[in-house]
């Protein structure tokens, strides 16, 4: 899983710029699907057959769209000015190594010389707007040969594992490739039942993709297979440190945008329970996923979600843990094979 996970975090899919890790993502797909798709909004949408065929319709969900930038505009000095696309705090952006465009042009956010700055300048957080990205041009006719106005940018941030039994990962973009890596697992089975699995786009800028998505395949049921917030580092208090990473996948309950199905958040702790498998609920509501609108399409869908702890979200370097991982890929099979046996009331 962690070889396919390397993969996947590496490909570029700043949302609304998905091509990159959707074909990759196809790509893995492809020896185990029995139909698969683009849709208008550039999900992939992939039906696999199972041994049953009347059980009720199941859809696994993931966004596969990363938070990044656009390039907006290129100055005379040569140095670009850039937007966010997705959640990006500031203080994450400053001074990072990033790659532009579909040639992957090396460039590194910047800011004016802390020795320019007033002592307000000083005190404030710089807004993305003040920034800059320097590639090396020396003229706007330069710059302009290697990146035009609207490229994506994506950190270049390396993939490593460490600490002891080298259980942790860093990487970017975990949010949400851990649940892509997840799905294609999943698919790699043999299934007890008929799924479709959808790999969404543009999650982070308004779960835009799992609204189409689900409004056009009305299934019964929708897994969503997540990354989120862990909040639990030196400085926060117990109660606000939302997840633990190491502490067990994360069975959904309430986020900001949902209120998950009661029975089969019962279904899915059960199981965990049942099978010893290590889990958690938030303890601090914060974030949300694809399920608020998946939720809510034409007369209601019942939502689930499993998610990974992942520190240090929309950032250059996210980090999450391998037994969590593995834990939340165990239990979605496990769910998948209630469903099936018609144990999910």
């Amino acid at each position: 899983m962690l070889k396919l996970l390397k993969e996947l975090t590496a490909a570029d899919g700043v949302s609304g710029f998905e091509a990159p890790i959707r074909h990759l993502i196809a790509e893995k797909c492809r020896p185990y699907a029995d139909e698969m798709h683009v849709d208008t909004m550039g999900n992939l949408v992939v039906f696999k057959k199972g041994k049953k065929h009347n059980a009720p319709k199941l859809m696994i969900a993931a966004h596969m769209d990363e938070v990044g930038f656009l390039i907006t505009k290129i100055e005379d000095t040569g140095v670009l000015r850039f937007q966010e696309a997705g959640g990006i705090n500031p203080r994450v952006a400053l001074g990072r190594r990033v790659l532009i465009g579909a040639n992957h042009v090396p460039g590194v956010t910047g800011l004016k010389a802390y020795h320019l700055m007033t002592p307000e300048e000083e005190k404030k957080t710089p807004s993305i707007a003040q920034m800059y990205i320097d590639i090396g041009a020396e003229s706007k006719e330069e710059a302009a040969k290697l990146v035009k106005l609207g490229d994506p940018v994506v950190f270049d941030s390396d993939f490593v594992r460490f600490g002891e039994g080298k259980r942790r990962i860093k990487a970017k973009a975990i949010d949400d490739r851990i649940g892509c890596t997840q799905m294609i697992k999943l698919m790699e089975k043999d299934l007890p039942m008929d799924v479709t699995f959808v790999f969404t786009v543009q999650e982070e800028v308004g779960l835009r993709g799992a609204k189409a998505a689900a409004f056009n395949l009305a299934p019964d049921i929708a897994l969503i297979l997540e990354g989120t917030t862990s909040a639990d580092m030196p400085g926060v208090d117990d109660a606000k440190k939302v997840t633990l990473v190491g502490g067990g996948c994360v069975i959904g309950c309430v986020d900001t945008g949902t209120i998950y199905d009661r029975k089969l958040f019962e279904c899915l702790r059960d199981l965990a329970d049942e099978a010893g498998i290590p889990w958690q609920i938030k303890n601090y509501i914060a974030g949300g996923t694809d399920a608020a609108v998946i939720q809510r399409s034409r007369a209601g869908v019942r939502v689930a979600n499993i998610s990974t702890p992942v520190r240090m979200l929309h950032a250059a370097s996210t980090v999450a843990d391998k037994t969590d991982m593995e834990n939340g890929l165990k239990l979605a099979e496990l769910f998948i094979n209630a469903i099936a046996a018609g144990k999910v009331k």
